[in-house]
This record gives C-alpha cells, structure tokens and sequence, in this order.
C-alpha cells in the first residue's frame, strides 16, 4: 500500500545517493501543463524519500518569472503550449541561472535526447518509466553542487595565484626601490667621501717633501681609486646610471661590457627609431638582459651571442639568444632556481611576458611587453653605439 502524501519512507526504501538531502527540502521548478503528470512525479519523489516544495507553471511567461526565484532543479515537459522543453532549456541559459534542467517526456526521441544533452541538459527521462526520477533527480543535483564547489574552489586559487602574484610584483617594485635608494647613498656619502679624501691626499702629496710620506701617500691613492672603483661597480648593479641615457644605450653599453669580461661575440639589432617607453619598462628590459647575460656567462659555454630589440603591433620585444649548450628540464625545475622566475614576475609588473626555448643549438629569451594600445608615442632616433671603455655610472674623473 503506497505511503499517504508526505510520509518518509525508511531510508532502506531509498539510493543512497539520497541520503545526504533526507534532512533537506529540494525546491523544483516544474515545468508541465498536465496537473495529473505533475502529481505523479510529486509521488515519484516523495516516495523515494524527498521532501519536496514545487511550484508547477505551464507558459513561457510563468516560467520566466518563476526563475526569478532560487530553484535545486527544473524538471521540464517536452511538448508545453507554444514552446518546448529546448525552448525552456535556452531560456534558462539565457537567463544566466545555474540550475539542473532534467528533461520528460512522453515522446521524446533519442536524437532530441541527445541535443537536449549536448545543450546543458542534466538528463532525460520518459514518462512511463518515472522510477529513474528520484536517481536522476539526486544525481543532476548532486553533480551541480560538485561543480559549484570545483568551480569556488578555482576561483580561490585563482584569487589565491592573483595574490601571490601581486605580492611578487611589490617585493620586485620595492627591491627596485631599495636598489636605487642605497644606490644614491653611495654615490652622495660613500662616493663624496672617498672623493674628498682622493683629494685631501693629492694635497698632502704635493705638499711633503718626505719620499716616506710620498709613497704611503700614493698607496693610500691607489687604495682610495679601488675603492671608489669598487663603489661605481657596486651602485651600477644596484642602479644603472645609464638608463638615464635610454634603454638603447644601455642595451648597447651592456652588450660591450660582456663581449669585453668574456671574450664572446654580442651582436646588437635595434630599431631605427624607438619610442618614449612607458614608466618602469627600460628598467624591466635591462635587467632581463642583464640576467640573461649573467646566465650566458654562468652555463651556456656559447661562442657567439645576439640582442635584438624591436618594435611590431605596439609590443616591445626583447631577444636574447646564445649558440650555448642549452638548457634541460631538470636545469629549469631546480627547486631554488629563481632566476627564470624571477624574470617572469618581473615582466609581469609592466604587463609583460618571459617566452624561454631552449635545445641544443642554444637558448633563446624573449621579452614582450605591450605599449599602450591606440597611442603613438613621438619618436626619437637611436643614438651612435657607445665605444667608450669607462663605466658611465663612475663618478668624474679626479
């Protein structure tokens, strides 16, 4: 004898799929213009143990005002009064709602099954054979708060990526700042310093005339000159003084600093004309270079080396690429190898991108940073190569 409307049935009447929502009430939408049909799903499902709350609407117009509401499924009629259960299904998605949409009929073929699946459908059943409703039911349901749950899941990673990202991009910025605000001390007290007491010692040189006093005097300058030198070295990698004459020049005065330290050939290719770069990017380009080079100098064992700057659909592009040994998988997933990583947060501050390819004919290095869209920046022609063997960052000469 059938339990009277409302009754729970003992759980062992039920899937266990449906355990979990005994101690819950499933809110379902149904669309059908048959009362009886409606009544008879109702029955399918409280017999299989659910409380249900339902709100039955037969048009297109009811049901549009009924997804205002918060629904756990829509069980659809296939044939309803001027429009259909697909019909149904493109609304739902139109609306926006993430609700199961499960799909009965009386008639409903297999190919019309199947579209209604491809088109979002959580399934199809056929009225005569309602005793998959409760399963398909739990399951639909079931399967949505799954993918609700992946899909929080990967909006807080995401969140999560976008965070460390952002703090990485403001450990780099303020590294920068640091670089440049110990960079000026040296340069106004450690530089001023060293300065004043080269000089002190050029005057107390010409004015002794003890040959002792003359060659402590000259130790102390040659000491003094080391020191200082020392102090350009150190402020030039903290902050390169040479950016102040623009990213071409720098590249160009980089490039000849390492074909001098090592003996390898470095080709530069730039651009005829280049454009006013936005803030922060010459200091990103430079120091990919520049790490670029210290790794070439490091690992690659190559002979011959090339820089190409250049300029095309408003992205800055900077190559660098060596006829080295090149780079294997395990050298790229050292548990401590920053400096790859480190390139990629870094172009990340200005928008940009680390493109890496490496193989056995050489590693190559690229550099891309968008310029601002629909901005054509005045140009300036590139100034003539640097041949000047002093560091340009050096304070006077004394």
């Amino acid at each position: 004898m059938p339990a009277p409307a409302g009754t729970r049935v003992p759980a062992r009447h039920t899937s266990r799929m449906a355990l979990p929502f005994l101690a819950q009430s499933l809110r379902v939408l149904h669309l059908e213009d048959s009362a009886l049909d409606h009544e008879l799903a109702l029955a399918h499902l409280r017999r299989g143990g659910l409380e249900v709350h339902s709100l039955r609407v037969d048009s297109e117009a009811g049901y549009l005002a009924a997804l205002e509401q918060d629904w756990d499924v829509v069980l659809s009629d296939f044939n309803l009064p001027g429009f259909s259960g697909l019909v149904a299904l493109d609304l739902l998605k139109a609306s926006g709602r993430d609700i199961p949409f499960i799909l009965i009929s009386g008639e409903i073929g297999e190919d019309t099954a199947v579209e209604a699946m491809r088109n979002g459908a959580s399934d199809y059943l056929l009225k005569n054979n309602l005793t998959r409703l409760v399963p398909a039911l739990l399951h639909a349901v079931e399967a949505h708060e799954t993918r609700q749950a992946r899909e929080r899941a990967d909006r807080e990673l995401n969140k999560s990526k976008q965070r460390l990202r952002e703090l990485a991009q403001h450990l780099q910025t303020s590294i920068e700042y640091e670089r440049q605000a110990i960079a000026r001390e040296i340069h106004d007290d450690v530089g001023g310093s060293l300065t004043a007491i080269k000089f002190d010692l050029a005057w107390i040189a010409r004015h002794t005339q003890d040959e002792g006093v003359r060659l402590r005097v000259q130790s102390a300058q040659e000491t003094v000159s080391l020191a200082i030198e020392s102090s350009q070295r150190i402020m030039h990698n903290l902050r390169p003084a040479i950016l102040e004459q623009g990213l071409v020049a720098a590249l160009q005065w980089i490039a000849s600093r390492f074909e001098k330290r090592t003996g390898i050939p470095c080709e530069v290719r730039l651009p005829s004309q280049t454009p006013e770069w936005p803030a922060g990017v010459p200091l990103v380009a430079y120091r990919t270079a520049q790490e670029a080079l210290t790794n070439i100098t490091k690992h690659a064992h190559a002979t011959r080396v090339q820089i190409d700057l250049s300029l095309a659909g408003g992205v800055m592009s900077l190559e660098i690429a060596d006829n080295g040994r090149g780079l294997s998988q395990q050298d790229l997933a050292k548990a401590r190898s920053f400096g790859i990583r480190g390139l990629h947060e870094r172009a990340g501050t200005v928008g940009g991108w680390i493109d890496l390819s490496s193989g056995p004919a050489g590693t190559t290095l690229i550099l891309s940073i968008p310029l601002t869209p629909g901005v054509e920046p005045p140009t300036t022609s590139s100034p003539a190569p640097l041949h000047e063997p002093d560091d340009p960052s050096q304070w006077g000469s004394l």
